[in-house]
C-alpha cells in the first residue's frame, strides 16, 4: 500500500501553510513505502541545498519507520547506530523526517522537510502527516 497523489498533496498544502505561518522557506518531499518520490514543492526562496535534504529525510523516514529524529538520537557516538548515516545513498538522521502511517497501522509513505530549524522542520513535517494519516507505527518485535 503507497501513499496516493492526493494525499502527498494534501500533506504538502498543509505543510506549506504551517511553514507560511512559521515565517520560514521549505523544501517539501513526500515518498511512497518504497522510498520513491511521490511529490515535491521547493517554496519560493527555500534553500537549494534544502532539495536532497527533504528527499532524503523523507526517504531515512520510509526506509526505517521511524522520525528522523530518533534515527539521529540511535546514532550518536557509542550508540547501537552509530554510522547508519553511510548507508543507502546517504541518510539524514535529524529531524524533519517523519513516516505517514494509516488508519490500519501500515506505513504508507514519508515526509521530509528542509530548509530552517530541525524544530521547525519538525514542525512543518508534523503538519503535512496530521492530515493525511499518524507517524507512529504500531509495536514490532524488531524495533528498538
Amino acid at each position: 500500500m503507497h501513499v496516493n497523489i492526493a494525499a502527498a498533496e494534501a500533506a504538502i498544502t498543509a505543510a506549506r501553510k504551517r511553514a507560511s505561518e512559521l515565517g520560514t522557506k521549505m523544501c517539501i518531499a513526500v515518498v511512497d513505502s518504497g522510498a520513491d518520490l511521490k511529490a515535491f514543492y521547493r517554496m519560493d526562496d527555500a534553500w537549494v541545498g534544502s532539495i536532497d535534504i527533504a528527499i532524503k529525510k523523507a526517504k531515512t523516514a520510509v526506509f526505517f519507520g521511524m522520525p528522523t529524529g530518533e534515527i539521529g538520537k540511535l546514532s550518536q557516538p557509542g550508540g547501537p547506530l552509530f554510522g547508519i548515516e553511510h548507508s543507502n545513498d546517504g541518510l539524514i538522521t535529524f529531524p524533519g523526517g517523519l513516516p505517514i502511517v494509516d488508519e490500519d497501522g501500515v506505513l504508507v509513505g514519508a515526509i521530509g522537510v528542509s530548509g530552517s530549524s530541525v524544530e521547525n522542520d519538525h514542525a512543518v513535517a508534523q503538519a503535512g502527516v496530521a492530515v493525511v494519516g499518524v507517524s507512529d507505527l504500531p509495536a514490532h518485535p524488531w524495533r528498538t
